[in-house]
């Protein structure tokens, strides 16, 4: 059956389109066979090297949960600070007054040409020279500190980009009616562009708690992969059945993120779309009575 997209496939596309299918499962199958081959024959998937993390909790008391509780709390730092400071810097760049819209879009602009790793080795460097911060937490901080400069640049894009895809009648109707600029701002149009800019935010957030990983790498700050990579080596170096647990592990936080998100946004738009006025039956009933009410609705 064809539509306005697309039309309906003929008998000879249909066939193109199984053999096509057949030809990507026998492939997928095939390098399936070819990576558990290879390690088996490194002895990858010896139960020795998968046994601490099936058959007992050591490693995940000694290792992995430290590790994971500084990349939760690194991300969580970093995602409270950014937001706010995000949506500050985002709307000032739309502001009117030039003395407040040139200097919010050139710390934007600058934080968001540097690299996060740049950001994190200064402020690893800066707490290092000119604080009293003790060396346990100087990782931390440059972590945070690296993530929060460059995510709330990022951050301040999305959200103004939010702000000017919303139709310029919004704020001409909210002006019409004397709000000022900043109500207009905050009534009308940042709730309207929430929704808009949710996933994108999100996306974000997900970059968020991924970059942790750059901190352990570099910084010897002792998140999940760096944790991870100290388990392989007092295991026997199990590296493949370390990062696989720590893989999975990423992917659920990272989709639970996005779900949460999804929800979200879903319930946002439900609560929009039912902010109109309901009439009751017996409101209908009474409107369409003969009377009064019947003569305004033909006069309507």
């Amino acid at each position: 059956m064809s539509s306005v997209l697309y039309d309906s496939q003929g008998p000879r596309a249909k066939r193109r389109n199984v053999l096509y299918t057949a030809v990507f499962v026998v492939a997928l199958a095939a390098v399936l066979w070819w990576v558990f081959s290879t390690l088996a024959d490194k002895d990858q998937l010896a139960w020795e090297k998968w046994k601490p993390f099936l058959s007992g909790t050591e490693a995940y008391s000694t290792y992995i949960w430290p590790g994971l509780e500084n990349t939760l709390k690194a991300a969580a730092l970093s995602m409270v600070i950014a937001l706010p400071l995000g949506a500050v810097f985002g709307i000032a760049r739309l502001s009117d007054h030039v003395w407040v819209r040139v200097p919010a879009s050139i710390v934007v602009e600058f934080f968001r040409a540097i690299p996060v790793l740049v950001l994190m080795v200064f402020g690893l460097a800066l707490y290092s020279e000119y604080t009293d911060v003790s060396s346990d937490n100087r990782p931390l901080y440059a972590v945070v500190t690296g993530l929060v400069l460059y995510n709330a640049s990022v951050l301040a894009e999305i959200v103004r980009a939010g702000i000017l895809s919303l139709p310029r009648g919004q704020s001409e109707a909210a002006m019409a009616i004397g709000l000022r600029k900043s109500q207009t701002m905050r009534v009308v149009l940042l709730p309207q562009a929430v929704t808009a800019m949710l996933p994108a935010i999100v996306s974000q957030l997900v970059v968020i708690v991924k970059d942790t990983a750059i901190g352990g790498a570099v910084l010897t700050f002792p998140e999940l992969l760096s944790s991870a990579n100290t388990m392989s080596s007092y295991y026997g170096a199990n590296t493949i059945a370390s990062f696989t647990v720590v893989a999975l592990i990423f992917i659920v936080i990272n989709f639970s993120l996005t779900s949460f998100a999804g929800w979200l946004e879903r319930r946002l738009r439900r609560g929009r779309k039912s902010t109109g006025v309901v009439v009751g039956a017996g409101e209908v009933d009474e409107l369409a009575a003969p009377g009064e009410h019947g003569d305004v609705t033909r006069a309507g």
